[in-house]
């Protein structure tokens, strides 16, 4: 059973840059693909798809995040990284990583185990 460790969340200004990584135990991720989500706040706000990577490196985007973000992974370290750049107030939420387990990778229902998630918040 794999166990999922999301870190690098902070409180930054807009257009500031972070990078997010979720580290992974328990067995081996370098034959999965792996994702970030996210969900902001407040009445509505669902989890939302951000990236996914997978196992040869090919990599999709959220409209949203597209140009902005950019997700990677390093199979030594078992870590899959997301990287925020020019960051918007709108960015902000909790991110999740997660490992997929079967249908199509944009959608929640396709991954079974989620890391806590790290709060990322963007101020104006």
């Amino acid at each position: 059973q794999v166990h999922l460790v999301e870190s690098g969340g902070g409180l930054v200004q807009a257009g500031a840059s972070l990078k997010l990584s979720c580290a992974a135990s328990g067995r081996t991720i370098a034959d999965s693909t792996m994702a970030w989500f996210r969900q902001g706040q407040g009445p509505g706000k669902e989890r939302e798809f951000v990236a996914a990577i997978t196992w040869n490196r090919r990599t999709t985007y959220g409209d949203s995040v597209k140009g902005r973000f950019t997700i990677s992974r390093d199979t030594v370290k078992n870590t899959v990284y997301l990287q925020l750049n020019s960051l918007k107030p709108e960015d902000t939420a909790v991110y999740y990583c997660a490992v997929h387990s079967g249908g199509v990778p944009s959608r929640i229902a396709s991954y079974r185990t989620w890391g806590q998630g790290t709060q990322v918040t963007v101020s104006s």
